[in-house]
């Protein structure tokens, strides 16, 4: 029989790795799996903010655990999967959203911080996907992967963001994206991105106060930054049955300023 819409999007049973989740889109990632009903694993590199946020989850009636973990390490990032397996027995969902920043001119710009966000926002998400998969997803020929990108990916920079790092790791998580759902949809994985706007999130703040809030929310056809709800629809949308048949795409959650820039 046709399931419901409620059945669709529950997540009852299943497991939920995010890193970077102890605060931020990742715990507000972490919050929209658990609410629907799976269990999640939170990885980060601070175990205090892991202790807090896990608290914060369990509050809030989800069955939510942590891991430390630097996934810009291979070592550390291959271990996190292995754990988080022996610890959950599954992985069902594995959301990418760990990542880092640079401010610099592009002609200035330290190659030693090109590689720290590289390593982070690139690689790491190739090394965690590729453990998880061949851990579980592969063997089960089932599962979600969800990878944070970001509408910095889709354009190039205002004058004053100087995040040309940042900016091309988030172009490469589109076209791994692509890629990687083409190649593992016959082993049942679903590969999906989301491309977020402007959320005052830790990461941002600094970049959001030199650009001016109220400019970049005038920039917005919705005339808002993002809110600590505007990512749950479109998680659960990819983690669930309700996106069984969606893979290998990219949403912009931006209020439309990819819009206006022209990228969608």
């Amino acid at each position: 029989m046709t399931r419901t819409v409620q059945q669709l999007f529950d997540l009852s049973g299943k497991s939920a790795l995010i890193t970077g989740g102890s605060r931020g889109l990742g715990l507000q990632m972490a919050h929209a799996l658990g609410e629907a009903g799976a269990r999640v694993m939170l990885s980060a590199r601070k175990e205090d903010e892991l202790e807090q946020a896990v608290a914060e989850l369990q509050a809030a009636g989800i069955d939510a655990r942590w891991i430390a973990a630097d996934c810009s390490q291979e070592d550390q990032t291959r271990r996190l999967a292995d754990r988080t397996l022996e610890r959950m027995g599954a992985i069902d969902i594995l959301v990418n959203n760990a990542g880092a920043s640079w401010g610099a001119p592009a002609e200035l710009h330290p190659v030693a911080a090109w590689d720290k966000v590289m390593n982070l926002n690139v690689r790491g998400y190739f090394i965690l996907s590729q453990q998880v998969a061949n851990g579980w997803m592969i063997p089960q020929k089932r599962g979600r992967i969800i990878n944070v990108a970001s509408i910095a990916g889709l354009n190039g920079n205002p004058p004053g963001m100087q995040t040309l790092a940042y900016n091309t790791s988030k172009t490469a998580v589109l076209g791994f994206t692509r890629t990687l759902a083409a190649e593992w949809g016959r082993y049942g994985i679903t590969v999906n991105a989301i491309c977020p706007g402007f959320f005052r999130t830790r990461m941002a703040n600094v970049l959001i106060d030199t650009l001016g809030e109220d400019k970049m929310k005038a920039a917005a056809p919705l005339g808002r930054l993002g809110d600590d709800e505007d990512l749950k629809g479109i998680t659960l949308l990819y983690a669930s049955e309700a996106g069984k048949h969606v893979t290998g795409q990219w949403l912009a959650v931006d209020g439309g300023t990819s819009v206006v820039l022209g990228a969608a």
